[in-house]
């Protein structure tokens, strides 16, 4: 295939298209903003320990995760989840009790999911792929598509958005987008971008001794959700929290490693006071991922979809991908997987 495709963002989905751009002989460039690929996959290590600062798991019924990860020869192993939860109240009295762990059944990669962004990484030659380019405008001349990064502009015939939508409105089109295809693009929340995520990482899992699974939930916060983070054999061992005070109340990342301490000495006792270390990714601050938008709240999962009004934009030269519009599974890393699917075959289609 002649016909060479601009791919904007190198998170999964991006990656995943570019990996089968790749294996079926088409002409493609794959660039990221950031200096490092994973999007949302971010994965910090301690030790022997892996430890993912934004999505973690997978589950049965997602054949497309199931399928990359055979494919690279990663190892997976079930979320920890035996042993008592804890729940804390307004006043932040705990009650120990039995009950279903809420993340039981879900599994996680040995290494953190970003051994599955760096098996991607690997497939695509250093030629084909950029980061530290960011894309600030696009330009349309009813055959190819210009576009401008690194202080030069390159042609394509077209151009793929990985990325979500909120974050592809920041570039300038020439011509404009039509008003509503700019309104389906601010009207699509980006999953998970106003989350924050915490990760005390110990030398021993005290809580699996004492009978604990890590699971807590809190009224109380700073987090409101936490559970074990833990390799799947030896250590470090971690316990991981969904902060859910708001980005405004949290901006002090001082004060809230303390309130964190705090709570996690109230939930497992004096043992957690001082863990080796202390993650803390605030996705909502992160202008990679999040917009102003994204900081309100966000109470249920979003209906994803690929919007009408951004099919067919500049006579199909530009295409939006990405989990945020995967027709199945969107927000999910299943999502972002369907997502370059689609894309795929509309490319080859073309």
């Amino acid at each position: 295939m002649s016909n060479r495709t601009l791919i904007i963002g190198g998170g999964l989905s991006g990656l995943a298209l570019a990996d089968m751009l790749e294996r079926n002989g088409h002409d493609y460039l794959l660039l990221d903003a950031r200096p490092r690929f994973g999007g949302r996959i971010k994965t910090q290590h301690i030790g022997d320990g892996s430890f993912d600062m934004g999505p973690a798991w997978f589950w049965s019924g997602q054949p497309k995760m199931a399928a990359l990860i055979q494919r690279f020869g990663l190892k997976t192993f079930e979320q920890y989840a035996t042993g008592d939860l804890i729940f804390e109240d307004e006043r932040g009295q705990v009650q120990r009790g039995a009950g279903l762990s809420s993340m039981a059944g879900s599994w996680r990669v040995s290494g953190g999911l970003s051994a599955l962004i760096d098996a991607l990484v690997e497939q695509i030659p250093q030629s084909k792929r950029a980061l530290n380019s960011e894309v600030s405008a696009l330009s349309y001349d009813g055959s190819k598509i210009r576009a401008r990064f690194r202080g030069e502009t390159s042609s394509f015939d077209k151009v793929v958005f990985a990325m979500p939508p909120r974050l592809a409105a920041q570039v300038t089109f020439e011509p404009p987008l039509p008003d509503s295809a700019r309104s389906a693009m601010a009207n699509v929340p980006t999953w998970m971008a106003g989350q924050a995520k915490a990760v005390a990482v110990y030398d021993t899992a005290f809580w699996r001794e004492a009978g604990l699974s890590g699971d807590a939930m809190s009224r109380r916060g700073p987090m409101v959700e936490i559970h074990d983070a833990s390799p799947k054999t030896a250590g470090p061992y971690a316990l991981f929290g969904f902060i859910g005070v708001s980005p405004r109340d949290r901006a002090d990342e001082h004060a809230l490693r303390g309130h964190i301490i705090a709570q996690l000495v109230r939930l497992f006792g004096e043992v957690a006071a001082e863990p080796k270390a202390l993650f803390i990714k605030d996705w909502a601050f992160d202008p990679r991922t999040a917009t102003q938008a994204d900081q309100a709240p966000m109470y249920a999962h979003p209906t994803y979809g690929s919007p009408r009004n951004l099919s067919g934009l500049w006579d199909g030269h530009l295409i939006f991908s990405g989990t945020e519009v995967a027709d199945q599974f969107g927000g999910y890393l299943e999502g972002a997987l369907h997502a370059a699917d689609r894309t795929f075959n509309l490319l080859s289609d073309a």
